[in-house]
């Protein structure tokens, strides 16, 4: 069974000067999030951007297919903490990375198993399937211990 998701945009004015705004119709989860060219090729001044939103997409599936990869190889993660940016040209209105960085506490796994199982999800996550062949991914993982939190 297929799942359906919903977000919305509304833009006024041209694209330089214009602004305008993205919900998740969908799930509520968030209202109105301001979008302008400036906040997508420039600095976000409290802004988004769809590439922002990408790169949280991405993040977000990847992490639930390392978590599942590692459950199935019988290593659940205690934390996996993922940043992924995403590389926009402006000139060229391109997306040409995701770039996506892991660490994580997963007890009883050695490093060059979680780089392994890392590499894995990049491969397979929904999001990354659809941006294959269109944009540069990449993964790096570093395993952590819990004395080692928060972050990469």
């Amino acid at each position: 069974m297929s799942a359906m998701r919903e977000a919305t945009a509304v833009w006024q004015g041209d694209l330089k000067a214009g602004e305008g705004a993205t919900s998740a119709a969908s799930s509520g989860a968030f209202d109105e999030l301001g979008l302008s060219w400036k906040a997508r090729a420039e600095a976000p001044d409290g802004r988004t951007s769809p590439e922002e939103l990408l790169a949280a997409a991405h993040a977000g599936c990847f992490s639930m297919a390392l978590a599942a990869g590692l459950a199935r190889r019988g290593n659940p993660p205690e934390r996996l903490f993922v940043r992924c940016r995403v590389r926009f040209d402006p000139v060229a209105l391109r997306v040409e990375s995701s770039e996506l960085e892991v660490s994580g506490e997963v007890p009883g796994l050695d490093p060059s198993a979680f780089a392994e199982a890392a590499e894995e999800a990049k491969e397979n996550c929904p999001i990354s399937r659809a941006l294959r062949g269109n944009v540069t991914l990449t993964v790096r993982a570093a395993l952590r211990s819990a004395e080692t939190r928060p972050g990469l």
